[in-house]
């Protein structure tokens, strides 16, 4: 059997280090232990082995001269038995600071089961400390060596707790934070020199006592609450809540609140409580006024230790408390008579503004107003909106006033805010007004009475004929004026009216078959216009219910259809219109007419009733075609009325089933004046067309002709020869052809050249001028001769450009009579030449005389 021996220091003896304070001893169950001055700690109570606590009894020293503390733990076991052996107590047990209770822990059994270890965070202790001692009973005979593993050994946060390998002694390194790591679950190990396991590991479970370390936080700085002015004590507000990271359970983490300050201090300094354990803020006190303080700021303070102000810790916070409105000020308005005025007649116009003021807070239902008539208009004739910007009311007219019937009106009007005033306030005097309206009386329009006016009379009354009075009431009895009345709509043009009495007459026969009547009733409307300032005007409409009289003869319908040329059992049914009413139409009478002769000799017709006839073939063949039947139709009107209607019947071929087998339908042959003249008008259109496109063509080919007499000076043969400023190398350098210098009329109808292949430098052939044409003549002098004749002939044409412009003279052709010019040349052969003939042929060539023929000076 094997057993487990504890060391147990039950006395507590704190060195005072010189201290001359007094020490008090407090423990943390004081329900079960008391402690005495001199550190000696008594149960109050029997104590069993189950009732034992495992949690060990924590002991604090506190100097009540300047609060320093100091603790330390006391772990409590049950009594020994006989046979095992208590050691004795050290002198020395507990010290300032001292090093926690040191348990043995001797392994007796195979299985052990340690209590939890406690270890107070925050030790200031000297490091490291050691907390419990493993010993295995297999250390006698061999040597063991002890370990430990799990989170603050080998596992992170490593390095904490340490074991001696040798002694097994446990030993924590650092000091501990319960709000960081709150306990600690470790397991020991025992193995002999070669690693091999000797006992089962054992589970080591380290608890971190709570230290009062952390001060209590508020979830927010500010906190923010509204309450209604006026709220009865008691009356919830908000809640504050703060947090405290230390224990809950124990005194370390319980919060206690209070209010520090109110701002402002009024009425009272204490107009809300709180409550301590919730933070649950109320009204304390009656009082509240938004109109006097809007808002109350208080400081809130949370104290820990259960709000202990000696050991606790505290931290504070702002609550904001805004006083909401409700509806304890009821509008008064700024005046108690109001005045306004309106024209009659005019509705939706705006009489007068009433201004009003309210104390409760702007933009609320409990500022706007809502303004009622209470007296003064009992036909509704006013109504008052508010206006929501200003909240003013504005008294609007919203039916015509009439300044005939009342001149005045004195309006009673209340205002009230749009929700109820609070419970025990009431209305006052400065709620209701008098509004006072004075009406301004225009020019009225008169009026018909009654309108429409109707009249019934029989149509085909005649022109001249008096029909009734219409006239037109003035309402504005105050004035005195005149009407006038004048012809507004009359679509038939069948009525006049007298424009000073009103009486309506007749310049037409009243039809009522005219297109004007719509279902027996004709309309016309009037004009009756005053001579007031400005001038008023009103319109009346007169409505003529005509009754019908027998002015109208029937007529056959259908006036066209087809029937078989043999006779058949089913004929064709006709019947009569009439534009006239029962009685003056139907029933009708129907009969053939005696001519021509042949109508009642081929054709028969039938009464089927009193509106239908039918018609059939008396004989026994008719040949196909177009016939018309003339039919004399009668109504039963008083003075009945006959007519002969032509019946136009297509007599055919007809199938086994009675339908017309014709293909070919007789039709009109001849065609209508106005198709005929349409078709005229078509034809000389299109040959006016014709005509000008014609001309049009014309005068394009002649447009064209003269454009090509103006030659692009680059096509000119005539620019590009005639340069006289020219100073060539002679003879020699120039390619002239001199053969082209011939008579024109010399020229070979071989040589001409066609159209579209002649050179650049040639002249187009187009039609010339008629000039004298010259004799062939071999004397070289005829070239002069026909140079002058075509010079006369320049000079003298009308058509000619000026004389400092470029010539045209006429084509010179291919070839040339005077042969070679090669004697012009400056060499000094030409000296025996007579250049004098030059002189005769013009100003022109007698320079050319001069240089040729003159002398060497």
């Amino acid at each position: 059997m094997k057993s487990i021996i504890i060391i147990l220091f039950i006395e507590a003896d704190f060195v005072n280090c010189g201290r001359g304070g007094l020490v008090r001893f407090e423990c943390s169950n004081p329900f079960d232990f008391r402690i005495e001055a001199d550190g000696v700690v008594y149960a109050l109570r029997p104590l069993t082995l189950s009732t034992l606590p495992t949690v060990p009894l924590v002991i604090v020293a506190r100097d009540e001269t300047n609060q320093q503390q100091w603790q330390t733990q006391v772990r409590l076991t049950p009594p020994v038995g006989q046979d095992q052996q208590v050691r004795p107590t050290p002198p020395h047990a507990s010290s300032l600071l001292p090093p926690l209770s040191l348990i043995v822990l001797k392994r007796m059994k195979r299985d052990w089961v340690i209590p939890p270890i406690n270890v107070p965070e925050n030790s200031r202790g000297e490091f490291p400390q050691d907390l419990v001692r493993i010993r295995s009973d297999n250390d006698k005979n061999r040597s063991l060596r002890y370990s430990v593993t799990g989170p603050g050994a080998d596992q992170p946060p490593t390095g904490i707790f340490i074991i001696h390998p040798i002694s097994g002694e446990l030993s924590v390194m650092k000091p501990l934070d319960r709000e960081h790591i709150s306990n600690f679950h470790l397991r020991a190990h025992a193995v002999d020199l070669n690693g091999n396991q000797v006992e089962s590991p054992i589970d080591i479970v380290i608890n971190v006592i709570d230290m009062n370390d952390n001060r209590p936080e508020f979830i927010h700085q500010i906190w923010n609450g509204s309450v209604p002015e006026g709220s009865k004590p008691g009356t919830f507000v908000m809640t504050v809540t703060s947090v405290d990271k230390d224990d809950p359970k124990t005194a370390n983490g319980m919060l206690r609140y209070k209010i520090g300050s109110q701002n402002p201090e009024s009425p009272t300094s204490n107009m809300f409580t709180i409550n301590n354990k919730t933070g649950d803020i109320i009204t304390v006190a009656a009082g509240l006024d938004r109109e006097k303080v809007p808002q109350y700021t208080l400081i809130i303070q949370a104290t820990d230790m259960e709000g202990n102000p000696m050991y606790g810790l505290s931290n504070t916070a702002t609550a904001v408390i805004r006083v909401t409105d409700i509806n304890d000020n009821p509008p008064e308005f700024t005046a108690e008579m109001f005045f306004g005025e309106v024209p009659e007649n005019r509705v939706n116009v705006i009489v007068a503004n009433l201004t009003v003021t309210d104390k409760d807070q702007p933009n609320t239902l409990a500022w706007k107003a809502v303004y009622k008539i209470t007296g003064g208009d009992p036909t509704g004739r006013f109504s008052v909106p508010t206006d929501p910007t200003t909240n003013e009311g504005l008294v609007t007219v919203v039916k015509p006033i009439d300044y005939e019937i009342s001149r005045t009106y004195m309006l009673t009007v209340v205002a009230v805010n749009e929700v109820s005033l609070a419970r025990g306030i009431h209305s006052p005097r400065q709620s209701t007004a008098t509004v006072s309206i004075r009406v301004i009386d225009v020019n009225e329009s008169p009026y018909f009475d009654p309108n429409p006016k109707l009249i019934k009379l029989e149509e085909g009354m005649l022109a001249e004929s008096t029909l009734t009075t219409f006239t037109a009431q003035d309402p504005d009895r105050f004035m005195q004026q005149s009407i006038r009345y004048t012809r507004l709509s009359d679509p038939a043009n069948w009525l006049r009216i007298d424009a000073n009495t009103g009486r309506i007459t007749t310049i037409a026969v009243l039809d009522r078959e005219s297109p004007y009547v719509k279902d027996n009733m004709y309309s016309a409307t009037f004009l009756a216009s005053d001579n007031g300032a400005p001038p008023a005007s009103g319109t009346g409409t007169l409505q003529i219910s005509l009754l019908d009289i027998n002015d109208n003869a029937p007529h056959v319908y259908p006036q066209e259809t087809e029937m078989c040329k043999k006779p058949e059992p089913n004929g064709i049914n006709i019947t009569a219109l009439d534009g006239d009413l029962n009685p003056n139409a139907g029933p009708f009478a129907f009969e053939l007419a005696n001519r021509p002769s042949d109508v009642r000799r081929n054709w028969t017709i039938t009464r089927l009733s009193g509106d239908y006839a039918q018609l059939n073939l008396k004989i026994g063949f008719l040949e196909s075609g177009i016939y018309e039947i003339p039919i004399i139709i009668t109504d039963s009107g008083n003075l009945p009325m006959s007519n002969t209607s032509y019946l136009r019947v297509k007599v055919c071929q007809c199938d086994h089933n009675g339908d017309c087998t014709d293909q070919q339908h007789i039709i009109a042959a001849g065609l209508g004046t106005g198709a005929i003249i349409a078709i005229l008008l078509c034809i000389i259109i299109l040959l006016i067309l014709v005509l000008l496109f014609v001309v049009w063509m014309k005068r394009r080919d002649k447009e064209r002709q003269a454009k090509q007499l103006l030659i692009d000076p680059e096509d000119d043969v005539r620019d590009n020869i005639l340069k006289y400023d020219e100073e060539g190398g002679g003879e020699e350098d120039q390619d002239y052809d001199l053969s082209q210098l011939q008579q024109p009329d010399t020229i070979e109808p071989d040589t001409i050249k066609p159209v579209g292949i002649r050179r650049m430098d040639e002249r187009p052939l187009h039609p010339e001028p008629q000039y004298p044409i010259r004799s062939a003549a071999p004397h070289p002098g005829d070239i002069g001769d026909f140079i002058n004749e075509g010079l006369k002939a320049a000079d003298n044409d009308p058509t000619a450009p000026p004389y400092d412009s470029l010539l045209v003279f006429d084509y010179e052709g291919s070839g040339s009579t005077a042969g070679s010019l090669s004697s012009l040349n400056s060499s000094s052969s030409g000296g025996d030449q007579d250049y004098d003939y030059l002189n005769d042929w013009g100003p022109r060539f007698r320079k050319l005389a001069d240089m040729y023929g003159g002398s060497d000076d």
